[in-house]
């Protein structure tokens, strides 16, 4: 047993320890969310598989499956466990409130914690799902990781937030000091882009699922859902047209070729879900999006828009998974969530507050506040009801598959 008094470190975008109790709070609030998801008509996914389930989109979307329809979910993910006196990372501190709670809740959760892009970690998870989960009627590819070793080269590939073909400059808020700044993004090398579509692109999704489809663990009607983001005009030059955007125009690509592979044979579907921007650590990585985001949360609570990971999964289960019909999509046959962000008057009215936004008044006209408090939430820091001057326990156990 290890209790101390944790107090958050951050360095730029990343905060290098987490808080179990504060961890512990977040998981329990999604979950009353999720816990009052109305019935649902046909089609209630029993069986999930969610690939990199431990924060964000991936951890809502199974707490929505889980506690919403009394799904069996198994999570793989990559977290550090605790180590000494260092703590784990949030998404291994979620996990542990997760598991806690479903064997309180008489729910199967089953957990791998492993690299998700390698054979081992899919040749244990084929065995796993055999073995509880077969077969699978949901699999969710929520996976982001800044490097992917190859499986069959070796290769490890890097990934990089660049524009493409020219540099790009913007303004976003450089986290440490709290200032708006200007940023300038070189191209993208050839090299970098067809690395960061190895990262992030569909090879690996197609991969999880055509090995699935091989050993005959899915479904009748089975669905594979991955996650993309599309977003306003004004990011597109980093993010759409930049260097991620080819990599999801890759994972839309692999969306077509896999839903040849389940729609014929299981009368499935494979769909692309377009999800609105949040606060997660891979998005504060992304320049300009910080200020974008910190604007959208100040226009969206406004209008009484405003919506977490969470309620965005509750919204997917609800409205498009879980009414037995073939999910309505948009001409590009994605499922669009982000349908809200992207509404003209909120995007009128960000775009309007945009070029007057400065250091001095970041606060008056955004809700920086808001970002950073969601921010640091994500690694269990200044959550509501924790009390942050109290030992807590880092020595947190997971039972893993």
């Amino acid at each position: 047993m290890s209790r101390q008094v944790i107090k958050r470190r951050s360095r730029g975008f990343i905060c290098i320890n987490a808080h179990p109790e504060g961890c512990r709070m977040n998981v329990e609030r999604q979950i009353a969310v999720a816990e009052q998801t109305p019935p649902a008509r046909e089609g209630v996914p029993r069986n999930v598989l969610i690939i990199g389930a431990s924060t964000g989109y991936g951890l809502a979307c199974r707490i929505a499956a889980a506690w919403g329809y009394g799904a069996r979910t198994l999570g793989v993910f990559f977290e550090r466990p605790p180590d000494d006196d260092k703590t784990a990372s949030a998404g291994y501190y979620n996990t542990a409130a997760l598991d806690h709670c479903a064997r309180r809740d008489g729910l199967l959760a089953a957990h791998i914690n492993g690299d998700a892009f390698s054979d081992e970690c899919k040749r244990k998870t084929i065995e796993i799902v055999r073995r509880e989960f077969s077969p699978l009627d949901l699999i969710i590819y929520s996976l982001a990781s800044p490097k992917r070793t190859h499986p069959r080269t070796g290769v490890v590939h890097n990934s990089v937030l660049k524009p493409i073909g020219q540099a790009y400059s913007n303004r976003t808020i450089e986290l440490d000091s709290e200032k708006v700044v200007s940023v300038t993004l070189p191209p993208a090398s050839d090299k970098e882009i067809a690395d960061t579509v190895a990262v992030m692109g569909g090879e690996d999704w197609r991969i999880w699922i055509e090995a699935l489809a091989k050993e005959g663990l899915l479904a009748p009607g089975v669905r594979t859902l991955a996650y993309s983001y599309i977003g306003p005009e004004m990011t597109w030059p980093i993010y759409r047209d930049g260097t991620i955007g080819r990599a999801k125009h890759d994972l839309e690509q692999t969306a077509r070729a896999l839903d040849g592979l389940v729609s014929p044979k299981l009368g499935g579907r494979a769909l692309i879900c377009v999800n609105k921007a949040v606060v997660t650590q891979a998005s504060a990585a992304i320049p300009v999006v910080p200020l974008y985001i910190s604007l959208l949360i100040k226009v969206m609570k406004e209008k009484g828009l405003e919506e977490g990971p969470i309620e965005q999964m509750r919204r997917l289960f609800v409205d498009f998974l879980a009414i037995g019909d073939d999910p309505s999509t948009d001409d590009g046959g994605r499922v669009r969530l982000d349908d809200r962000e992207m509404r003209p008057e909120v995007q009128a009215e960000i775009a309007n507050l945009w070029p007057q936004v400065t250091s001095e008044n970041l606060r008056s006209l955004t809700d920086f506040d808001a970002y950073q408090r969601q921010f640091r939430n994500l690694f269990g820091f200044e959550v509501d009801g924790v009390d942050y001057e109290r030992p807590a326990e880092i020595s947190v156990e997971l039972p893993f598959d």
